[in-house]
């Protein structure tokens, strides 16, 4: 399903995009899965993801958070295909921000049956994120996103305010302090296959996003035909609304919420 951003703006108008069912098989429901993979994007690092792991291993469900080494596309996906590997059994592949990235082109591997999709990137197959993303308003942290030379990170001015907003200034400060920085290499990366072209897909737009486009995460959404939800929250959903991004993962799972 192609989208502009005429029909894009028509479908918001008619509140499509608030209440999304995917047309891959979300509707008969998701193949049940007892494995999880979590996939970190820019300025993070795994433990962003430990207040979902805690609710989700209370579920009795397999966990596994990959740390994507952040230094080009293709080495990020062949981290998350190596957790992948061994897998066993229908596995929800999820992401957050960038890592759309990599759920998009490492989601075709045999073992995901379902992907997941947390207020990040969803490309079609060969697409310039970069110019997509400039079909719509800026976001306010890309002002703030400083090299030093090829490696990048966020200032914590920006972090503070533009990608964990909704959060305790302290528990901020702790996640900027475990900020890992990527490589200029990895922004310029392209998928070469859009797996959710083929797999049940969902999404969490957060509302108050400052780093991507709220407007963009729910046009890729929507053209992703996924099962969608909009959260009132910064950036960081699964730290901010861990139990709303838990139940859409579980959902994703076939268990339910």
């Amino acid at each position: 399903m192609n989208l502009n951003r005429r029909a894009f703006a028509a479908a918001l108008a008619g509140g499509v995009a608030a209440s999304l069912v995917s047309t891959r098989g979300v509707a008969a429901g998701p193949p049940a899965a007892r494995n999880v993979v979590l996939v970190h994007g820019l300025f993070a690092d795994g433990s962003c993801w430990s207040d979902v792991i805690a609710r989700l291993q209370a579920r009795g469900l397999n966990v596994t958070a990959v740390q994507n080494p952040l230094t080009t596309l293709p080495e990020a996906v062949a981290s998350a295909r190596r957790v992948l590997d061994r897998q066993s059994g229908p596995t929800v592949l999820v992401g957050h921000s960038f890592s759309g990235m990599i759920v998009t082109e490492a989601g075709v591997h045999p073992n995901v049956s379902t992907l997941v999709y947390v207020a990040a990137r969803a490309p079609d197959a060969g697409e310039d994120y970069a110019a997509l993303a400039k079909t719509f308003p800026t976001p306010p942290a890309s002002a703030g996103i400083v090299f030093d030379g090829d490696e990048g990170r966020l200032s914590e001015a920006a972090f503070l305010r533009d990608f964990a907003g909704d959060l305790p200034e302290a528990r901020a400060k702790v996640l900027y302090a475990v900020q890992e920085p990527f490589q200029k290499a990895l922004l310029a990366g392209r998928t070469t296959q859009a797996a959710w072209r083929t797999k049940p897909s969902f999404y969490a737009v957060s509302t108050e996003d400052r780093t991507i486009n709220p407007d963009l995460e729910r046009f890729m959404a929507l053209r992703m035909g996924a099962k969608t939800i909009e959260l009132k929250s910064s950036h960081v959903s699964m730290i901010s609304h861990p139990d709303a991004i838990t139940g859409l993962i579980l959902e994703a799972a076939g268990h339910g919420s």
